[in-house]
């Protein structure tokens, strides 16, 4: 396997996004990433990074020796600044899709978390507004976004 290269993630759409080896029959090695489901009135926590104005699960990249859940965990802290221990994270689903921004072929594989905490949530880091959307906010999301949404929604925790 080659070295990772530098990318955007494409969960927050900024930093580096760590790689696995091509799927087969694929040149372009997925991008693993992890993220976060904190739901609360039927709606779920997405961010938006500074500057843009694509909605992101909070969540990013899977460092090497770092579990799913260690990741999602620490990208909470580092975005939305809530600690939520890794064994609390239930795991609801992995998208796979067509990754945001990259050439056609990079898939990102990106598991998420359902997350609960009686704290607030805060913008932290990169992440420059919080958004408590429903399905009907997919249009402003990437792949990865609009399948979690629809996931949701299927697994009657948002409308």
């Amino acid at each position: 396997m080659s070295p990772p290269e530098q990318q955007r993630d494409p969960v927050s759409g900024l930093g580096t996004a760590r790689t696995t080896a091509p799927a087969s029959g694929s040149a372009l090695p997925e991008i693993v990433v992890s993220a976060v489901a904190l739901v609360r009135d039927r709606r779920v926590l997405m961010v938006t990074a500074r500057g843009r104005d694509v909605l992101y699960m909070p969540g990013g990249k899977v460092d090497p020796g770092e579990s799913a859940a260690e990741a999602a965990s620490r990208e909470a802290r580092e975005e939305i600044d809530l600690e939520l221990a890794p064994e609390g994270l239930r795991e609801l689903f992995t998208v796979r899709v067509q990754a945001h921004g990259e050439p056609q072929g990079r898939l990102v594989r990106m598991a998420v978390f359902e997350a609960s905490s009686p704290a607030e949530p805060r913008a932290s880091a990169e992440v420059s507004e919080l958004h408590w959307v429903t399905t009907a906010d997919a249009a402003r999301c990437p792949p990865a976004g609009r399948e979690t949404l629809l996931r949701l929604e299927a697994l009657g925790l948002i409308d």
